[in-house]
């Protein structure tokens, strides 16, 4: 597999997590806390695919690790809101959350990867 593909499988998959997010906050009830932490959560899950684009286009080394922690800091940031987000008794929209904060997490992994091998 190319570098190429790879970028840009990280690329769909980074733009696929906000996309989901974006997704389960549409579904869950809009009380005063979960529209915060719902803007919150789809602001941190943007900004990991946003800063990953913007790591490939990095004008060097250093831009480029410092992008790759942003994704990383914002992955683990878009984890702790999920958290946070109250699913009420809607057993399929938290088995959603779920499978989303596990996302966050192997994307925090993702770029602690790619981290340790870049620096």
């Amino acid at each position: 597999m190319s570098k190429e593909t790879i970028k840009y499988d990280l690329e769909d998959r980074t733009a696929a997590f906000a996309k989901n997010v974006r997704d389960l906050v549409k579904k869950i009830n809009k009380t005063i806390s979960n529209v915060e932490d719902g803007k919150q959560v789809v602001k941190s899950s943007g900004s990991v695919g946003a800063n990953y684009i913007e790591a490939n286009e990095a004008l060097s080394k250093k831009d480029f690790l410092m992008r790759i922690k942003i994704c990383r800091k914002e992955a683990k940031e878009s984890s702790f809101w999920l958290n946070l987000l109250d699913t009420g008794k809607e057993n399929y929209i938290d088995k959603t959350r779920l499978s989303l904060i596990q996302e966050a997490k192997e994307l925090t992994n993702i770029f602690g990867a790619i981290l340790r091998k870049s620096e």
